[in-house]
């Protein structure tokens, strides 16, 4: 027998069938973990790098990525056939999108962006259609998965800002490093023949600048004052010219300088002409390095000593080259001699020279931590242990009136005698993060040390009494919290990258004296004349005046396009810049003596 309900039922079209007796979803459970996914993507960007989000920043969304699936599956109220239907939807999305991604968008850029966008466009796809019938609801917010995962397919991850932020393009837009390859045959060439090179042999042996952050390693240039009253001129380059992707660094002498590169399939050595920016010769090996993150192409910048050139690429092979040539003299692999693979970023330390010996790091087991090279021959001179990995350069300071050579690791600050290779002293300081900033001396006798992304800087004072050593922390300061850019210390006052803006610290007490000019994640070159070089990680040139008491812009202008990295080097009044797409040479006005 039939009801006046039952006929009503029956007449409403089949959608509104399904939907007599059936509850909608609970929807605010969802709409709870999509506002908190939205929260944490953005925390960063509003409360800068405190060391208290990080984790929450990164790995947060992906929680509640897992969280939606619990809720869908447990209390959704979805029918057991629709918690199937949306789940086989989110795997074959997942799946599918894996597959198909350009190669760039997996890994870390798959897990932080494609992920979290799929599973947020299905919990916006369940909210959406939470009062639609039965199967349409599961099937909406399917569809949903597969366009937020799917959307990934048309995309290109070019690493990561420093802010964290993927740089993400089309994926059929070529790259940078695509379209310098497909114009190499047309950039500009030099011979040592062409060239007005100014003492080339005596500049070898004395280089303008002989390679990562200058002789010291201190990222301070001695001897010219930039003038801070240009007018309205804004300096043009006197040449620009595409350069393979890399993060490197020049080194100068004679009007030569020397970079390194990834060109496709190779890794290069690449000598340029000073004055014009023509090609004078590469050196290539069969190699390549490409992190997701940091993008592909060496970290070390080469150094000039002993009249030689020596570069070490990021998947280890160190080599010794003829800086007027580019002809090979020996050439080491480091994962053969320390028996490792690359660490996360390659191999990122630029070769010291130290009289007859080019040491580097390369974090082997044992006694393979920091190792020495015979200049002439490239045999091995001596090894010691230390940590598995570090992005620092071994560096020769002076420390407590003791030549050493500083190398600081994730394990520890070693004090190494350059010549026999003894640990003198080894100060313990273990980071479960990456080590990427040179140690500073100050006061000859303190160090200034990074502790890791957004921690901050301790001053360590070092002993030498009666023959042994001594170290003690001095302060720890979360007034200066650099992450890979390198700060300068100019009159006992440290300026450098605090997260996203520019601070100055007093070194005696780690105080802050000032934090202003949101640069990114750039670099700072010091002038021992009062001023400061900043390159901003968007590629403007700033000059600022290294004042403890305020923060004064002098100049700016806008110098490269693309994420910049790189150290900046002046050597007299030229200007040498470059980043993973271009370098540059500008001529600025300098004050006359």
């Amino acid at each position: 027998m039939s009801t006046d309900a039952d006929a009503k039922s029956s007449s409403l079209p089949k959608q509104s069938q399904e939907s007599v007796g059936v509850r909608p979803l609970r929807i605010w459970i969802p709409m709870i973990l999509l506002v908190v996914m939205i929260c944490l993507r953005f925390s960063l960007h509003v409360f800068g790098e405190n060391p208290v989000l990080i984790m929450p920043a990164v790995f947060g969304p992906l929680v509640c990525c897992l969280l939606l699936v619990i809720w869908w599956l447990a209390a959704s109220r979805a029918t057991i056939k629709e918690k199937m239907v949306g789940l086989v939807g989110i795997v074959v999305a997942a799946a599918a999108t894996a597959v198909l991604a350009h190669p760039s968008m997996r890994g870390p850029t798959m897990i932080f962006v494609t992920v979290p966008m799929g599973f947020g466009m299905f919990g916006l796809g369940a909210i959406l259609c939470s009062r639609c019938g039965i199967m349409k609801r599961a099937m909406s917010a399917a569809v949903f998965a597969i366009v937020g995962f799917g959307f990934s397919i048309l995309l290109r991850s070019e690493g990561m800002w420093g802010n964290n932020e993927f740089a993400l393009r089309w994926r059929w837009i070529p790259t940078a490093e695509e379209q310098f390859l497909a114009g190499q045959g047309k950039a500009p060439k030099k011979t040592l023949d062409e060239l007005s090179l100014v003492s080339i042999d005596q500049k070898l042996t004395v280089p303008d600048w002989s390679g990562f952050r200058g002789p010291r390693r201190d990222g301070v240039q001695s001897g010219t004052k930039i003038s801070a009253s240009w007018g309205d001129d804004t300096p043009k380059p006197l040449w620009k010219v595409n350069v393979g992707p890399g993060w490197a660094s020049f080194a100068v002498a004679g009007g030569l300088i020397f970079t390194q590169e990834q060109r496709g399939e190779v890794e290069a050595v690449v000598c340029y002409d000073a004055n014009s920016g023509g090609e004078v010769w590469k050196h290539e090996i069969k190699t390549r390095f490409d992190d997701p993150l940091g993008g592909p192409g060496p970290r070390a910048t080469p150094t000039i000593a002993d009249g030689k050139l020596f570069a070490l690429g990021a998947n280890g092979n160190l080599v010794c080259l003829e800086p007027k040539t580019g002809k090979m003299v020996w050439n080491k692999d480091l994962q053969e001699v320390a028996s490792r693979k690359p660490p996360t970023w390659g191999f990122s330390g630029s070769p010291l020279v130290v009289g007859k010996h080019v040491i580097v790091h390369a974090g082997g087991d044992d006694e393979l931590g920091t190792i020495a090279f015979d200049v002439a021959t490239g045999d091995l001179k001596w090894s010691v242990a230390a940590g598995d990995h570090s992005y620092c350069s071994p560096t020769l300071v002076k420390l407590a009136n003791q030549v050493v050579v500083a190398m600081l690791t994730n394990m520890e600050l070693a004090l190494i005698d350059p010549q026999s290779g003894k640990v003198v002293f080894n100060y313990e300081c273990e980071s479960p993060g990456y080590r990427a900033l040179q140690p500073q001396v100050v006061d000859g006798r303190s160090v200034l040390m990074v502790t890791g992304m957004g921690v901050g800087t301790h001053r360590i004072d070092f002993k030498f009494e009666g023959g042994k050593w001594s170290a003690e922390e001095a302060w720890v300061s979360k007034r200066l919290k650099p992450d890979f850019n390198d700060f300068v210390v100019i009159d006992n006052y440290a300026y450098g990258f605090d997260g996203r803006f520019f601070t100055c610290i007093d070194v005696k007490d780690g105080s802050r004296k000032w934090r202003a000019g949101r640069y990114g994640k750039g670099q700072v070159l010091g002038l021992d004349s009062g001023q400061l070089l900043v390159v901003t990680e968007s590629g403007e040139v700033v000059l600022l005046s290294a004042d403890p008491q305020s923060h004064r812009e002098l100049v700016r202008f806008k110098a490269l396009e693309g994420k910049t990295w790189n150290h900046p080097v002046i050597v007299g009044d030229r200007l040498y810049l470059r980043n993973s797409k271009e370098a540059a040479c500008f001529q600025l006005p300098v004050e006359k003596k």
